[in-house]
């Protein structure tokens, strides 16, 4: 029951490091946006350190020469290609402006788009040899998300959770639909009601995939002895496993 996390922190390059020295030096559990950057560098962290790669940096120029689509804006119209967005339900336009179609582009969809090609979600977790059990989670966030959004990450009981008593759980996929089950909590508590890893996460995901079923998203869990599965819905997911006695890491493919 020891955690720490930041969100929407920016300029310092290692999330899982200053959650964790937010867990060793705080008797607070979470840092968010530009004092959690502030704590982490006075803490011996690099930075503040330009996160921005070309490859990045190509990626918003062609986003916005697209008019900043796809995004993930839903009920609104915005006032030019790229916003400011305001509610349909209480903006109104003169002539002028509904003239303009693409000015009234209106977003319907959410618009996720989650997939392997801009999602960089990583869950890791570890028992030692006295068997405590240890998880993390790190991402960079949806691509062309909402500036100030906050995913599952860094939420406790969605990204990761653990207990030395039961076993462990990851998750990555779409966090803002995630995180409203907690699905890693969920399987933490269902392993320790006597299920099986495999059933645990397959449960898990199904809870979520009733309400959204076009939601993409991916569990794994282990319990405390290491037995270990995997769960997916709306695409094919990998993960690995390496084991004191093994040299090699073992990978899982595991299907929808």
């Amino acid at each position: 029951m020891e955690v720490g996390a930041v969100a929407a922190m920016r300029y310092v390059k290692d999330g899982i490091r200053a959650a964790k020295l937010v867990m060793d030096h705080t008797k607070h559990t979470l840092l968010v946006g530009e004092q959690a950057s502030a704590f982490a560098i006075s803490m011996g962290l690099p930075g503040p350190t330009n996160l921005s790669s070309p490859e990045s940096i190509e990626k918003w120029i062609k986003w916005k020469e697209n008019h900043c689509q796809p995004n993930f804006w839903k009920n609104v119209a915005p006032v030019d290609s790229c916003g400011p967005y305001h509610s349909k339900e209480t903006l109104s336009f003169s002539e002028d402006i509904c003239s303009k179609p693409i000015l009234m582009r209106t977003i319907e969809s959410r618009s996720s788009h989650v997939d392997l090609h801009n999602h960089d979600t990583i869950s890791m977790a570890v028992i030692d040899k006295m068997g405590h059990i240890a998880v993390g989670t790190s991402t960079n966030g949806a691509t062309f998300k909402i500036p100030g959004r906050v995913g599952d990450g860094p939420i406790v009981g969605s990204s990761a959770y653990a207990d030395d008593d039961v076993g462990a759980c990851g998750a990555t996929g779409d966090g803002d639909i995630m995180m409203r089950f907690l699905p890693c909590y969920q399987v933490v508590e269902s392993m320790r009601l006597g299920m099986e890893p495999k059933r645990a996460a397959d449960d898990a995901i199904l809870r979520i995939a009733r309400k959204f079923p076009d939601f993409v998203g991916a569990i794994f869990a282990i319990n405390k002895n290491g037995v270990h599965a995997g769960a997916c819905h709306g695409w094919t997911f990998q993960y690995s496993v390496r084991h004191s006695k093994n040299e090699d890491v073992e990978v899982f493919t595991v299907r929808p």
